[in-house]
């Protein structure tokens, strides 16, 4: 990964940092601002950015690097830096300011075009996971030793109990339609993409969907890097493989126009079919695009 043993300590110290900050300040009064429909920031959001950015700035002054609340920062992503570091401070704000304990601080690496490692840090439950391509997979509580990240394979297909993380909004547009097709499926959902992504890891749920439309690469980075490693398909509706290009990227927002669709091989070679006419069929009849 052409990243030395003291950078990979130096980056999890910083993250660490941030978060726990993060959650200290959590505590206080902080501003909360709109940024598009149900979209909010914070003033701790912008706070740790900073501190991400100068820190990761510092570690590799080449790379480039872009951010979640740096709109400025987008513009590097055109830039062809073989190497770009996508960062989002508070990962599942919304959570964050109702008090919830599912955010996370997310930091993803990605390199011509490809995820190759990431971190996700959950400052509640002061829990790292992190690793990637040709590294493997790591966990860490505190700053105790890092530990393999367990991956574990959910109970095999089944079409009568098929428990799905999918996010409120998209449970609302397609869960029925989505049970037409899969009459067990189960749905249930948190705060942060990324620890959605670990529920999957972790084989609590066989699938995670996300058809919302406004999941960014400061989400998927990370997150999807760590997947891959774990085996997992990270895919659209067709089958396709979710890509960072400027064909499937809004070229100002950084907005995915691929759905994503992340899962254990054989559930999506069970269900993507399925869900791909279910979700078909929903937005005809919403009139969505």
């Amino acid at each position: 990964m052409d990243i030395s043993e003291s950078q990979k300590k130096e980056i999890y110290q910083l993250i660490r940092e941030c978060g726990q900050q993060g959650k200290k300040l959590a505590e206080s009064v902080f501003e909360v601002s709109q940024k598009g429909p149900n979209d909010y920031v914070t003033s701790i959001d912008r706070s740790l950015d900073r501190l991400l950015t100068s820190g990761f700035t510092r570690l590799f002054p080449e790379d480039g690097i872009i951010t979640e609340e740096n709109e400025k920062s987008r513009d590097r992503y055109w830039e062809n830096y073989p190497r770009l570091w996508c960062i989002d401070p508070i990962d599942g704000t919304t959570d964050f300011i109702d008090g919830s304990t599912s955010y996370s601080v997310m930091v993803g690496l990605l390199k011509n075009n490809q995820p190759i490692a990431g971190w996700i840090y959950a400052p509640v439950f002061d829990k790292m996971y992190y690793g990637g391509k040709d590294w493997g997979l790591f966990q860490t509580i505190g700053d105790g030793e890092p530990q393999p990240l367990a991956v574990i394979p959910p109970p095999p297909p089944n079409p009568e109990n098929c428990t799905i993380v999918l996010g409120d909004k998209d449970q609302k547009n397609y869960g029925n339609a989505i049970g037409q097709y899969i009459p067990g499926a189960q749905y249930y959902s948190l705060g942060s993409f990324g620890l959605k992504v670990l529920e999957i890891i972790q084989g609590r749920a066989g699938l995670y969907l996300y058809f919302n439309g406004r999941v960014k690469v400061w989400d998927t980075v990370g997150p999807l890097a760590i997947a891959q490693t774990a085996g997992l398909v990270c895919c659209d509706l067709d089958g396709n493989p979710i890509q960072w290009t400027s064909d499937t990227l809004d070229i100002n927002s950084l907005t995915h126009k691929q759905p994503v669709v992340i899962g254990w091989p054989e559930y999506i070679q069970q269900y993507r079919e399925k869900i791909r006419q279910a979700v078909l069929q929903q937005r005809q009849a919403l009139n969505l695009h």
